[in-house]
């Protein structure tokens, strides 16, 4: 392999794709990129090994547009994808390499979206689709995706498809697509499942391996809050408030995260801001502009609005969300500390989240330390010494005179001394940010751990079964459903990550899934009409059963051949003669 070039339009792509990187801050290709690039633009069939997180969206996104025939309006490229997370990202991805490619249309299929929205979608003739396997399946089964003219399929995260039990599904998909189509796939490992596709469904590919180099800055001060007691919200408020910082960037994972936690910050007083990928470019260089300037002091973005983002004054960056993937923590808290500067990050981490921590500590080799929120009292005082800078500034800074004849006359009229006058005025002056706090409410009771080694080695954290709810599916073992089945129906359609779905039961007539409480009336309904192995789930909320860890078979061993002691010693029943 060639050293990577010195720039993007090195790689041969068209003038109307390089202009649109070059204004989202692309300066030289990743070495992902650098390698998948030309092979992709020379039609040849790429197997791409490489973390989250190295820029391959880029590595097939770029070839695979720059090749497109805008005068033919059918699905030209389809990308898989495990979850809607990333078929949403991919198809931004898209959309924003594209820019200056007038009438390309690309488009996300995913669970949870309507089917008359996508239909009215796909009708008007997607250049690009990009979906969720179960989706895409469904659309196919039902006419409605029609993939004819296809000329390159990727498959993204190969073996989190795997782990999310897509691989049927991805098969059968490939399946139905033309054979002569070029075809890209992307995984960080290569379990045989994985290997065997590359083998059936690909011709020659060219493989290209990239080492993750995963480092943090030493420079950065690294802490995580472990999400308890305090919602996440009055937590940040209680950081922000005690610490000090010319530029904050707090990183959510959604788009519409990001508007809401910046309109609750600014009606908390702070002047904050959203930047994400459904503003104009213009836009998003004006906000930026206003942090620099000091117009803005916080910015709440998503990872690929914050993509290159380089503004000398900020010295915190939040993690509100904790990132799926180790190269996107990286990425984020390197947007402060930067040429060298001090810099300090947060990470909110949830309960169930820990395996995510653990991973990012590993990846980076760091421990990142558990902080605890700053005390009502450590707020107080804030509040009181930033109170006291702004009446001294004043009576620095003002002419007061006319003010304090204004208090003469206002303790006569309301006959007040002059103490009880300025009490009443500070009160009144103190409503938005009370200089006195309420009591600290009861510390909750932590969390229960399970520090028996877990696979790997590492620490497990034992779930609470007493956050979660039992639900009946009616799909059972009758219908050839499998465990994998339901956690893939159940992540992909209601975005929640396998990691927070509890047991699983399977019986001959119906399932059980043990899932987080307080699931949402919409999200219900929508599961409801969700099909697994082709048979509608009906999932119904199961009144007055208690989610448990399930029961484990006792281990075989050689003497008791898997009978439990007590079994052993009772006499065994004969064995049954084959007489056929």
């Amino acid at each position: 392999m060639s050293d990577t070039p010195v720039a993007f339009s090195d790689l041969d792509l068209p003038s109307s794709v390089l202009k649109s990187i070059t204004e989202l801050g692309y300066e030289t290709p990743s070495p992902i990129q650098a390698a998948c690039i030309p092979l992709l633009q020379d039609g040849k069939d790429v197997l791409g090994m490489a973390q989250t997180g190295t820029g391959k969206t880029a590595a097939f996104a770029l070839p695979l547009v720059s090749r497109i025939d805008l005068k033919q309006n059918k699905p030209q490229v389809l990308v898989l994808a495990p979850t809607r997370e990333l078929a949403v990202q991919v198809a931004e991805a898209f959309q924003a390499y594209a820019r200056h490619i007038p009438g390309f249309h690309v488009l996300p299929i995913y669970g949870g979206q309507s089917y008359s929205l996508q239909l009215k979608q796909l009708r008007r003739g997607p250049h690009v689709v990009v979906g969720t396997p179960g989706r895409i399946m469904d659309h196919l089964n039902r006419g409605t995706l029609v993939l004819d003219e296809l000329k390159a399929m990727v498959l993204d995260e190969a073996d989190e498809m795997l782990r999310m039990g897509f691989i049927d599904d991805v098969e059968t998909i490939m399946a139905k697509t033309p054979s002569e189509r070029q075809t890209a796939l992307f995984s960080a490992t290569m379990p045989e499942q994985i290997r065997r596709i590359t083998k059936r469904y690909m011709r020659d590919p060219q493989e290209v391996k990239i080492a993750s180099k995963t480092t943090t800055m030493e420079n950065i001060e690294q802490k995580c809050w472990i999400v308890s007691g305090t919602n996440k919200l009055d937590a940040l408020v209680r950081i922000l408030e005690t610490e000090d910082f010319g530029g904050i960037i707090i990183f959510a994972r959604t788009k519409t995260a990001t508007t809401e936690l910046a309109e609750k910050l600014e009606a908390r007083g702070y002047a904050a801001a959203a930047l994400n990928g459904d503003m104009n470019q213009q836009l998003r260089e004006r906000t930026v502009q206003r942090l620099k300037n000091a117009q803005l002091d916080i910015l709440v973005a998503t990872d690929v609005a914050a993509r290159g983002l380089d503004v000398e004054r900020v010295g915190l960056v939040v993690n509100y969300d904790i990132p799926y993937d180790t190269e996107a923590y990286v990425h984020r808290i390197g947007r402060t500390g930067r040429a060298g500067r001090d810099g300090k990050a947060i990470l909110f981490v949830a309960p169930r989240e820990r395996r995510l921590l653990k991973q990012i500590e590993r990846a980076t080799r760091q421990p990142i330390k558990q902080m605890d929120l700053p005390s009502r009292d450590m707020v107080q005082n804030r509040r009181l010494e930033s109170f006291r800078e702004q009446i001294s500034s004043i009576f620095n800074d003002e002419d007061m005179s006319a003010y304090r004849e204004l208090v003469d006359q206002l303790a006569v009229d309301t006959e007040l001394e002059t103490l009880d006058l300025a009490s009443a005025l500070l009160f009144m002056a103190q409503k938005e940010k009370p200089l006195i706090l309420p009591p600290e409410p009861e510390p909750r009771p932590r969390r229960e751990r399970d520090d028996r080694d877990g696979e790997g080695g590492g620490k497990r954290e034992r779930i609470n079964y007493a956050d979660l709810d039992v639900y009946r599916l009616d799909v059972g073992r009758n219908d050839g459903v499998q465990v994998k089945n339901i956690v893939g129906a159940i992540a992909n359609e209601a975005d929640i990550n396998s990691r927070h779905i509890g047991d699983i039961r399977l019986h001959d007539e119906y399932s059980t899934v043990q899932l987080p409480k307080g699931m949402p009336e919409d999200m219900l309904k929508h599961l409801k009409d969700v099909q697994i192995c082709r048979k509608k789930t009906n999932i119904t909320l199961m009144e007055g059963e208690v989610a448990r860890p399930a029961r484990r078979k006792p281990r075989p061993d050689n003497k008791g051949r898997g009978r439990s002691s007590s079994d052993r010693n009772a006499p065994r029943k004969p064995r049954r003669e084959n007489r056929d």
